[in-house]
């Protein structure tokens, strides 16, 4: 595995509606400048073709009986062909990897609001890329509430099959992140994201600096 991770790995966590994506952009914005090593910036589910297709096909909202193991088993099979394709080579030049979401997603979302078990579900995604791990996740914390309004009043019509998923699962996953935050509390970084968009993006260009000085 150290083949592997010659490059560092972040990923960015959070139940939706905490403003990953643009908290993202926005925190590579001021970091950019300062890297001293090439970086890539990606997405999960999906990143590589493949990924994409699949990742079109769990967020189709018209799939309304998929199945909750067929669901995990999809995450999981993008995110093999993710890190087959993108991470591990990126990883492997020495690059930093960015990635909008990984695979506590699906041990929140999956392993606990679908109640396939958290250990369950990382067995066959540890499988599915080899037990690699990030070497620091920041969790962007908002209450489910919260991030429905915000998707709501962007996407009104438009959200994908698990933002049209009722309040109550989204509670469910909520406390899975949370349990998931306590297991891996060394590599996760919780951030406020009822914040100001500001205030968050300083927090987290913060945690990279202090946690991540060597690419710098």
């Amino acid at each position: 595995m150290e083949d592997f991770m010659k490059g560092y790995f972040v990923s960015f966590e959070g139940p939706d509606g905490a403003g990953k994506s643009t908290v993202l952009k926005k925190v590579l914005a001021e970091i950019e400048p300062l890297l001293k090593t090439q970086y890539l910036v990606t997405r999960e589910p999906g990143g590589s073709k493949i990924a994409e297709s699949i990742r079109q096909i769990i967020l189709d909202p018209k799939n309304v009986k998929m199945d909750d193991r067929t669901e995990a088993l999809l995450y999981a099979a993008a995110r093999s062909q993710h890190m087959a394709e993108i991470i591990n080579p990126a990883l492997k030049e020495g690059k930093l990897v960015i990635s909008d979401r990984f695979i506590d997603s699906s041990l929140a979302y999956q392993g606990v609001g679908r109640n396939l078990g958290i250990d369950e579900v990382k067995e066959i995604n540890d499988f599915a890329t080899g037990g690699i791990m990030p070497d620091l996740t920041i969790f962007l914390d908002v209450k489910p509430e919260i991030g429905l309004a915000r998707i709501e009043k962007l996407r009104a019509g438009q959200e994908d099959r698990l933002e049209q998923e009722k309040l109550a699962f989204h509670k469910k996953v909520y406390a899975g992140y949370q349990e998931v935050n306590k297991r891996y509390a060394d590599r996760i970084a919780v951030v406020d994201a009822s914040q100001s968009l500001d205030d968050v993006v300083t927090s987290c260009v913060a945690i990279i600096k202090k946690r991540l000085p060597d690419i710098f």
